[in-house]
């Protein structure tokens, strides 16, 4: 009996998908439920897996577009499964090694490293990174002059042809043209605005320092900044609800809970998984949360519902080493907060001029349902909170919140 596997249903808006990857090929048996098949989606990758035990048939070429309903392949149930082959006993014969003789091992720069003497030692005294070397000896020995013609190109990528002006065609995945369709629709039907801030890290690098070790011992996942952020994001958007909503038609949807969204960059392109009622989880369960996410996201099994929704966004190009940047809206949310990189700047504090780990903070919004003081209250609220983290507690000054003030 032949079984045919179509391309199942992702997305009440998704008609068609992408074949990224084949696991299995024409011919190889799969077993019911292995994993046959990597499709990808405008929003998410996702696996097929074989119905039932049988000889697959594949129909549709690795990078092919393909609809909704359409069969992917087929697997024939009536092939016998093949049996394991026996494995049969040889005797080896006796071999008998001469004494190893001691010999001074010839020094090179790593051991996989394949290079003539003369080559070897000019890599050893330029001190050049054989990665940077074209070799040009069978089984990709390194010459003499190979070891010269990287010096003579320094900077220069293994393998590029000098003065190429070739150029590179590479079709665009489903995912990356719903990420420019979306960017550029944000640009287009908001009226984005950015305004900035900077924040003095160091009282929230001083408790990383000092609970790292038994943060990491009592919870089991290590004590990040995106805790931080998150909690004294979720504060700010309770106190400024404009900042969390987002508009429907002629509605504005307040939304009473804080569902953030992380930009998390994957193999394949930008990525944002959901937390989902971020306001009601503790430091520790949203750590989890975020490698649990991140980890998704690097091996693409993020779900279309981890990506759903969201309220608000967090970005953080300080991991790429970026100073400042103006992040885009995430429609159909109305803001996104950037972070950025942590540097030390000299800062003027009580009159003295002090070295401090400092971080620029943007808010991007949509300026047609926030206005500038709201904008502005949202990110000097979250720059105090996190300038004082012990306010994270209560979401304001304790002694404040006793005489509720």
């Amino acid at each position: 009996m032949v079984i045919e596997i179509k391309v199942p249903t992702v997305g009440e808006s998704i008609t068609e998908v992408t074949l990224v990857k084949w696991i299995k090929k024409t011919g190889d048996w799969v077993e019911r439920d292995e994993v046959i098949a990597e499709l990808e989606s405008e929003k998410a990758t996702f696996e097929i897996n074989a119905e039932q035990a049988g000889a697959l048939t594949t129909l549709a070429v690795e990078g092919d577009n393909i609809n909704i309903g359409d069969i992917v392949c087929s697997i024939d149930t009536d092939v016998p499964k093949p049996e394991t082959a026996q494995a049969t006993t040889v005797t080896a014969p006796v071999v008998i090694h001469a004494p190893a003789v001691t010999k001074e091992p010839t020094k090179t720069t790593e051991p996989d490293v394949k290079a003539t003497p003369v080559a070897a030692a000019m890599i050893a005294d330029r001190k050049v990174d054989p990665k940077t070397i074209v070799p040009t000896g069978s089984n990709g020995k390194i010459f003499k002059q190979d070891v010269l013609e990287a010096l003579s190109h320094p900077g220069r990528k293994p393998g590029l042809e000098l003065f190429s002006r070739n150029v590179r065609q590479e079709k665009m995945s489903n995912l990356r043209k719903t990420v420019s369709r979306r960017l550029v629709e944000a640009k287009n039907t908001t009226a984005m605005l950015t305004t900035f801030n900077e924040v003095d890290m160091s009282a929230i690098m001083e408790i990383r320092a000092k609970n790292k070790d038994k943060f990491k011992e009592i919870h089991g996942v290590n004590l990040g900044f995106m805790s931080f952020f998150t909690k004294a994001v979720c504060f700010a958007l309770q106190e400024w609800p404009a900042v969390n909503a987002m508009i429907d038609g002629e509605q504005i949807l307040y939304n009473e809970y804080c569902d953030i969204s992380i930009a998390v960059s994957a193999p394949k392109g930008l990525v944002v998984p959901v937390i989902r009622n971020a306001e009601s989880m503790s430091m520790a369960e949203i750590e989890k949360k975020v490698v649990e996410l991140a980890t998704k996201a690097r091996d693409n099994k993020l779900t279309l519902e981890e990506m759903s929704g969201g309220t608000f966004t967090i970005t953080n190009g300080g991991v790429f080493g970026s100073l400042m940047s103006t992040p885009i809206i995430n429609i159909p949310q109305s803001a996104i907060l950037g972070m950025h990189k942590i540097q030390e700047r000299p800062m003027a504090i009580n009159g003295q001029v002090v070295i401090r780990p400092m971080m620029y903070l943007a808010l991007s919004y949509d300026h047609r349902i926030i206005d500038g003081r709201e904008s502005v209250s949202f990110l000097v609220k979250v720059k105090e909170l996190l300038e004082n983290p012990a306010l994270l507690l209560f979401g304001k000054d304790p002694v404040k919140s006793l005489l509720e003030l």
